[in-house]
């Protein structure tokens, strides 16, 4: 469960370091975001090599977060940090590679191009 300005690690090796949540999508009225949400962030340092420049505006899906989520089958998963993967307007990964593990709800909603190149889908 992620709000306006909350940091985020980036997952992927797309040059980003971190990414501030700036907008959310889906309403005005939307406050939180949790796993396999869409939100605009803005680049928090970048490495000079990267595909992405330093506060440039782009989009991320929520691969990971501190916040626990429910199952349908009783269980919770949780990591130890907020992650994202940014994408580009087809929502397709913007990187070719995608580091640590991810949540299979971002499979669920429609992202099998990330949960296939992830290493661990839990």
């Amino acid at each position: 469960m992620l709000n306006r300005r909350s940091n985020l690690i980036v997952a992927d090796n797309s040059g980003a370091k971190s990414l501030v949540i700036i907008g959310i999508g889906r309403g005005s009225g939307r406050r939180f975001v949790a796993l396999g949400d869409v939100v605009t962030c803005v680049v928090r340092g970048a490495s000079p090599t990267g595909q992405v420049k330093d506060h440039e505006i782009v989009k991320a899906v929520i691969v990971r977060t501190k916040k626990e989520k429910g199952r349908a089958d009783g269980s919770y998963i949780r990591f130890s940090e907020n992650a994202a993967v940014l994408i580009d307007n087809a929502n397709s990964p913007r990187a070719t590679r995608i580091f640590g593990p991810i949540a299979q709800e971002v499979k669920s909603r429609g992202f099998a191009k990330i949960a296939s190149m992830a290493k661990e889908v839990v």
